[in-house]
């Protein structure tokens, strides 16, 4: 994947979460495609998904429950999950972690 994008609109109010602890930046593409680059300092944390979505982690490393899943799985700086629309997932991190959503 590359690691710039291209003519795309950035929204400039950060989407703020769990206190400031996790923040991101929406990228929307030509073609309708939105994504968002974030930052995620260590805790504990649960996401609910409207869309399905793809976890690309840039930076860091976290462990994450999956939903369905009993075991938690460790994901690293080059790797990436899926979670369903309308579900949830959560993660541990004790390192901060760069990352980036895909959704749709």
């Amino acid at each position: 994947m590359s690691d710039q994008f291209e003519n795309v609109t950035i929204i400039k109010k950060a989407n703020v979460y769990f206190d400031g602890k996790v923040t991101s930046r929406t990228v929307l593409f030509a073609d309708g495609s939105r994504k968002t680059l974030g930052f995620m300092l260590p805790g504990d944390y649960e996401f609910n998904t409207g869309a399905r979505e793809v976890m690309e982690i840039l930076a860091g490393e976290m462990e994450v429950l999956l939903p369905g899943q009993e075991n938690w799985q460790t994901f690293r700086a080059g790797d990436s999950f899926e979670v369903a629309a309308n579900s949830s997932f959560k993660l541990k991190l004790h390192v901060p972690v760069d990352y980036c959503c895909s959704y749709g």
